[in-house]
């Protein structure tokens, strides 16, 4: 099942070499960005520990393995899960902190609620799982998705099991920065760096997905920014609606009247399906666009609109995207509390107009 990992070679090879020489690290930091497979390969290893066949390589059909593949937390009956959770109170949410697991020898503790933070009460119930022996592989393993997101007290606990880990216990931490981690619990992991997947291996994982229309994959790969997990998130129509908001949104802060935004949030506003975050990351690649035409760089993330960028970018110029960023950024910071998008959409654009060019200059 390794060798169908795709992207990040190297990093597969020495998990593959550790386990082989039953050397694998009690505590591992999978670092990178979102979607590129880190909780993934937290799996294949569960699986290498708890498979039948007791196989350095997991053989991906015994029950076991199975078992283990089903904590995979993008399936459908755990968005369920997570969805009817955030609409619990946070008294009910404490007396029953989220854990995921279809084997008990492999648990997941993923953030939870409206904030989605590992919590205080999931760190609590990690170090009293963590008391117990395999109940049925000769290993166990935890696995604390986005561990970037956990709340301070949630990290001082975790960090009591991290001090003394039990020696049938591994734990993998999984975070998009992990800066953001306290420097004593980097300190007690052994990091791994992800990178997004490169253009070829983009190209392939997509064509093999055959539910993914041919005439999308470019854009697809644009979009997804080397990550298959964000690929297969991103409904093509849906995107193409949250950008054209934010390029709206963009004109209008470069000086364009506000007609054109106002009907973008004015919808926005009504749709509660729509998350702040799905918008600020559509921001953020058209943020990122500007800058490339100003001053050169990678490919553009959206190059079917790039005409429109490139006159964009000529009423703009980086003093003025710097602030436009860190707008985004203080947004992103709210994006889980319940602000109101339509309003904190607008503010950008008027904030940001009186430091943009004339029109004609």
């Amino acid at each position: 099942m390794f060798e169908s990992f795709l992207g990040n070679a190297p990093i597969v090879t020495a998990v593959r070499q550790m386990l082989a020489a039953d050397r694998l690290p009690q505590t591992l930091l999978f670092a990178g960005p979102e979607g590129v497979g880190k909780a993934t390969l937290a799996r294949l290893i569960a699986a290498a520990f708890l498979c039948r066949h007791a196989a350095p390589d997991p053989c991906g059909r015994c029950p076991a393995c199975r078992r283990v593949l089903e904590s995979d937390l993008s399936r459908p009956e755990h968005q369920e899960l997570f969805e009817e959770r955030a609409r619990l109170s946070s008294d009910r949410r404490r007396e029953n902190p989220l854990v995921v697991g279809s084997h008990p020898d492999f648990l997941t503790f993923p953030p939870d609620g409206p904030l989605a933070q590992v919590s205080i009460e999931q760190g609590r119930r990690l170090k009293e799982h963590a008391q117990f022996g395999p109940a049925e592989g000769r290993r166990r393993l935890f696995l604390v998705d986005h561990a970037d997101r956990i709340d301070l007290p949630a990290a001082n606990s975790l960090l009591k099991t991290l001090e003394e880990p039990p020696p049938y216990l591994t734990l993998i931490l999984t975070a998009e920065n992990a800066f953001d981690l306290l420097p004593t619990i980097r300190s007690r992991s052994i990091p791994f760096y992800f990178a997004p997947l490169g253009a070829e291996e983009m190209d392939r994982f997509l064509a093999s997905r055959g539910e993914i229309a041919s005439a999308d994959r470019a854009k697809l790969r644009a979009w997804s920014r080397g990550s298959p997990g964000r690929a297969l998130a991103i409904d093509v129509a849906t995107y193409e609606k949250r950008r054209q908001a934010m390029l709206a949104l963009l004109r209008t802060a470069a000086g364009e009247p506000f007609g054109e935004l106002l009907r973008h949030t004015e919808a926005l506003a009504r749709s509660k399906q729509e998350k702040l975050e799905l918008l600020l990351d559509a921001l953020y690649d058209l943020l990122a666009d500007l800058l490339r035409l100003l001053h050169g760089g990678a490919p553009l993330v959206n190059p079917d609109i790039g005409a429109e960028l490139a006159a964009l970018a000529s009423r703009v110029d980086f003093d003025w995207l710097q602030s436009a960023l860190a707008r985004a950024d203080e947004l992103d910071s709210l994006a889980r509390r319940n602000i109101q998008k339509q309003i904190a959409l607008e503010a950008i654009a008027v904030e940001l107009r009186p430091a943009a060019r004339p029109t004609g200059v």
